[in-house]
């Protein structure tokens, strides 16, 4: 048979025997493999599906109430607490509204099972050429999935029962409908969850009647409420606007006219939130409250003895000394204002509350200084000295001790009263030496 050369040989060539015998094996390895990479899934999420948080509370709100304080004309102070609104019914909001959320948030929303391994992948990326933690994978259900049911911790576990959990919420809800329960739920910061109670808080106004603006500004807030709060970082806040508009374009949600329209119209945030008014003031009280009454069950109102319209005038006074003085290196202040029955009218903690809540006017362990002075003078005068008594104003010694006067000069002669009209250093402390500091005491 012309043209063809038959071979016979020893052990398996490469026939048709061969062949099966090679597809036999890879199918029966692809079959222990499966069987394998079978077990292994089942107990991974068994293990990790153990002591997943009930789904029940879905539909609980776990708000803290808040305590509203009025000054002692009824004006509001400020609210401490969750501030409370009804959810916003997502069709009754503008398109832009919930798109500038998607757009900063999760752009492929519409297009995943509740995980982007895309999104996951660019992440992952992202962080590995930057060396550290610059973009999130996570999807938008996957953040409702952790505000809903679990801690903030960061670990494997906690994040592989997330996607679990944003799969099961993928399966049983609409994306219309998980985008409602994400809006309606997540921290805006200042107190407040869920889109309506923010636009409340913000802008005075509802959820509805958001600008493009305001809604940038909003969906902005969720990377940190408190880094781009529109209310101690305007500018920051701002920045992080524009890359939600800058986004929304990209995303084909505005239009590039829109998008500077939105740039250039002022948002204005609300007056209350704005002044921020005796916030050091509320600090203080809020304390107080809570160890009186334990935390409270229910909203509460409190009436405080604080003027604000004094305090307005406190704060703007203490501002013009600052700048005043800010060249001396003067860089903080503190202030406390009594009636004549001893009730708080104003009080300033600090140069900023925004800057720091550290309130000097109650916490901060410093030397009186002058404010001492009151108490030496007052127990000359019942020891018999009289505000005519003549006193001298000259160097000093007491023990190791020379004070000095402030103006690094000395008088020499004068009244008891000069001396407290001037706050003479020398005399106040010659006075409480001679007195007795025992007796001052």
């Amino acid at each position: 048979m012309a043209g063809f050369d038959f071979r016979l040989g020893r052990g398996g060539g490469s026939g048709p025997g061969t062949a099966r015998t090679r597809t036999q094996r890879a199918l029966y390895w692809s079959a222990v493999l499966a069987v394998w990479g079978a077990i292994f899934m089942v107990v991974f999420f068994a293990v990790f599906a153990r002591d997943l948080p009930s789904t029940s509370t879905l539909y609980n709100v776990d708000r803290q109430p808040s305590i509203t304080y009025l000054d002692r004309n009824g004006a509001l102070i400020a609210v401490r607490g969750t501030q409370q609104a009804p959810p916003a019914d997502l069709d009754a909001l503008p398109d832009y509204v919930p798109a500038a959320f998607i757009a900063i948030e999760d752009r492929r929303f519409y297009h995943h099972p509740g995980f982007d391994p895309i999104g996951m992948s660019r992440a992952m990326a992202a962080n590995m050429r930057a060396g550290r933690v610059v973009q999130g994978g996570s999807t938008l259900t996957q953040q409702l999935a952790k505000n809903l049911f679990l801690s903030p911790d960061q670990n494997i576990k906690r994040k592989v029962q997330e996607l679990m959990l944003a799969v099961w919420l993928e399966m049983k809800f609409s994306k219309q409908e998980i985008l409602a329960l994400y809006l309606n739920r997540v921290y805006f910061g200042a107190g407040a969850y869920g889109i309506e109670a923010a636009s409340q808080r913000y802008f005075d106004k509802g959820a509805k009647d958001l600008t493009v603006g305001e809604a940038a500004l909003l969906a902005g807030l969720l990377k940190a409420p408190s880094r781009y709060s529109p209310v101690s970082e305007s500018e920051r806040a701002a920045a992080r606007a524009t890359v939600v508009l800058n986004e929304m374009v990209d995303a084909g949600v505005i239009t590039s006219e829109q998008r500077a329209d939105a740039v250039t119209e002022p948002v204005r945030v609300s007056r209350t939130l704005a002044t921020q008014h005796a916030q050091y003031f509320i600090d203080w009280l809020d304390k107080q409250i809570r160890e009186l009454v334990g935390e409270p069950t229910e909203d509460m109102i409190v009436e405080t003895t604080l003027d604000l319209t004094l305090q307005t005038q406190a704060e703007r006074s203490v501002r013009r000394i600052l700048d005043r003085d800010r060249s001396k290196g003067v860089e903080q202040a503190a202030l406390v204002a009594l009636d004549g029955e001893g009730r708080v009218r104003a009080m300033i903690g600090g140069a900023s509350y925004a800057d720091s809540q550290f309130n000097r006017a109650t916490d901060a362990r410093r030397q009186a200084g002058s404010a001492f002075k009151p108490f030496v003078y007052l127990t000359a005068l019942e020891s018999g000295y009289t505000p005519e008594t003549r006193v001298n104003d000259a160097p000093i010694r007491i023990g190791n001790w020379s004070p000095r006067n402030y103006s690094g000069t000395f008088a020499g002669e004068m009244t008891m009263a000069n001396a407290v009209a001037q706050s003479t250093n020398t005399v106040a402390a010659g006075m409480a030496d001679q007195i007795g500091r025992d007796n001052v005491a």
